[in-house]
């Protein structure tokens, strides 16, 4: 039975659209977008926003490490895969560029006492800077490029991007609450499942 689910999953995979996986991922920005305009977003908009994109950020980019794992039940959603961890990507810049310019106002001498001050604001940019090649090399251009090799090495930076993220959220809310450490449990077991899959299911 879940072999016969499978194959039915991988068969609306194969006819499904590339696009549609594109579209379904920006529509959360049209609707933070739609809110911020219409005063929906609670007494601090601005935090909200940050909270928001933050989060959908890691949430595409957890998705995009289960692609490989999911692989090994016989599950192949690979061509999606690219979406996924372009559209984290676009999430990530802009938590940070929200942060930048909503939040610190383009105040540059503020934002570097903030680096200082709060190394949970280091670790969300060591995962934004680890994605900056992975978003450039995302195209096949930049893999016939690079060679296969080169370009599955590279692109072990999504590690680093998962694991300083996840870090990023636990030490930004404080009291430890639940929700980011399932984050981070759940960051911890993706790369767990990859580290243990054969060399040649860790693409």
């Amino acid at each position: 039975m879940l072999a016969s689910a499978i194959d039915r999953v991988n068969g609306l995979a194969r006819r499904l659209p590339t696009g549609v996986v594109w579209a379904a991922a920006f529509i959360p920005f049209v609707w933070l977008v739609w809110a911020a305009a219409t005063n929906r977003l609670g007494a601090d908009p601005v935090k909200a926003i940050e909270l928001q994109l933050g989060l959908w950020g890691l949430q595409l980019l957890i998705a995009s490490l289960c692609i490989t794992p999911l692989r090994k039940t016989g599950l192949n959603l690979l061509r999606f895969r690219r979406a996924l961890g372009v559209m984290a990507f676009f999430y990530i810049a802009m938590h940070f560029l929200a942060w930048v310019v909503l939040d610190m106002g383009l105040r540059w001498e503020e934002i570097l006492r903030n680096l200082y001050k709060r190394p949970y604001i280091i670790l969300g940019m060591v995962g934004l800077l680890a994605m900056i090649p992975l978003a450039v090399t995302s195209t096949n251009a930049a893999i016939r490029r690079l060679g296969a090799a080169r370009w599955r090495s590279l692109h072990r930076l999504a590690y680093v991007a998962a694991v300083a993220g996840a870090l990023h959220f636990v030490i930004l809310v404080k009291g430890w609450p639940l929700e980011p450490l399932l984050y981070a449990g759940a960051v911890a077991a993706v790369l767990l499942l990859r580290l243990r899959l054969p060399q040649r299911l860790r693409a």
